[in-house]
């Protein structure tokens, strides 16, 4: 499926976006309020010889949106060289199943970088492998951390509300904990796709 400048302003722009959120625009505010931009990525940006077409499929429920999105919204605002436009995955699964992660799943955000012509240049899905791995193996030694917590494999609904609300206080403290990274990480893979290839 070939991108067209129509169907490419058919998309809502990052405050659009946020003004039709039906839920969770205020923690995408609060993101977006704690986002520190990378000043090389930001120059990185700012040099870019022509501005691209950036392409995102979201969903306002979807964590990793939340997280993530803000991060491309605050740079796009900093450089001036991005227009982008956000479109709702299950509105949209042409695109998506354009942008599949690993070939399979529906994971969201999908950022897709393209020239002025909308030759793509480059995608990237849901989140960094990096912030992945520290936030899994920072999960694991929270369980480990309390016997009452039991397995992070069994179902967090079936603990006992007190020993549940612990858990969860825990698990927000350890995410509030690697934002500044995850959203470093983030900054440094779109900056390195872009790199990678080269804008006419």
């Amino acid at each position: 499926m070939a991108m067209t400048r129509e169907r490419f302003e058919s998309g809502l722009s990052y405050d659009q976006y946020k003004a039709a959120m039906t839920r969770n625009r205020d923690r995408v505010e609060a993101n977006e309020a704690r986002v520190s931009l990378d000043p090389e990525t930001v120059r990185a940006f700012k040099a870019l010889p022509s501005r691209l077409n950036v392409i995102v499929l979201a969903e306002d429920w979807c964590g990793d949106v939340i997280a993530n999105l803000p991060v491309l919204g605050r740079l796009a605002k900093e450089v001036g060289t991005l227009d982008v436009r956000i479109f709702y995955r299950d509105q949209n699964l042409d695109l998506m199943e354009r942008w599949l992660n690993q070939g399979k799943y529906q994971s969201i955000p999908v950022i897709a970088f393209f020239d002025g012509t909308f030759r793509e240049l480059g995608h990237w899905i849901e989140r960094p492998a990096s912030v992945t791995a520290l936030r899994a193996e920072k999960r694991r030694a929270i369980f480990a951390s309390d016997p009452a917590f039991g397995s992070p494999d069994s179902p967090v609904d079936q603990l006992p509300e007190d020993v549940r609300g612990r858990l969860q206080a825990e698990l927000q403290r350890m995410r509030d904990e690697t934002t500044a990274f995850a959203n470093a990480e983030v900054q440094r893979e779109l900056r390195e796709l872009v790199a990678a290839a080269p804008v006419r």
